[in-house]
């Protein structure tokens, strides 16, 4: 994870659930290149074909909900997502992209500040979004060191094999 992350924007609107971020019908799928086809089918049909390595997902309350299955992060981490920024999450989708090591940030506002394809800097130690087009910015509370562990080691799969590598006396592989 980066202090300072930039992208391109896509938004979204309230209420996105997991079923719109990856449909039921692909929750048998293991391989996270296929998975990646069909992300957001539903929600943003264009997404799968256009997006880029570190674009960035913006929306507004309750990014997430529905089923608490982990696919649905797992896709947006197979295709590159660099973060998703939203009024609020669900806390289950919350949890599961942290551990997946993608950078999630509750910024209230922030949905209204970006229109997609707008590019995006977040600060993650200083809690701030901002959009570079147009300067407009929103503040959220950074999140707690122990969050920002589990994004720097890219995860909690990570974080937890490097610990154990480390317990073992042997040194951890780069990521």
């Amino acid at each position: 994870m980066q202090d300072v992350i930039e992208g391109r924007v896509w938004t979204l609107g309230a209420d996105v659930d997991t079923d719109q971020i990856i449909s039921g019908k692909y929750l048998t799928i293991i391989d996270p290149n296929e998975l990646k086809k069909h992300v957001f089918e539903i929600a943003l049909p264009e997404f799968a074909a256009q997006a880029r390595a570190g674009d960035i997902l913006v929306a507004d309350e309750n990014f997430g909900c529905g089923s608490s299955r982990e696919h649905a992060p797992q896709a947006m981490r197979a295709i590159g997502v660099g973060a998703v920024v939203a009024d609020s999450f669900a806390r289950i989708f919350f949890r599961n992209a942290i551990n997946l090591g993608i950078p999630t940030i509750e910024a209230r506002g922030v949905r209204a500040i970006f229109a997609t394809g707008d590019p995006a800097r977040i600060e993650m130690r200083a809690g701030r979004v901002t959009n570079v087009r147009t300067g407009a910015s929103v503040e959220f509370p950074p999140l707690p060191p122990h969050l920002l562990d589990l994004l720097e080691a890219g995860g909690l799969v990570e974080k937890v094999r490097r610990e154990l590598e480390a317990r073992a006396g042997k040194v951890p592989a780069a990521p």
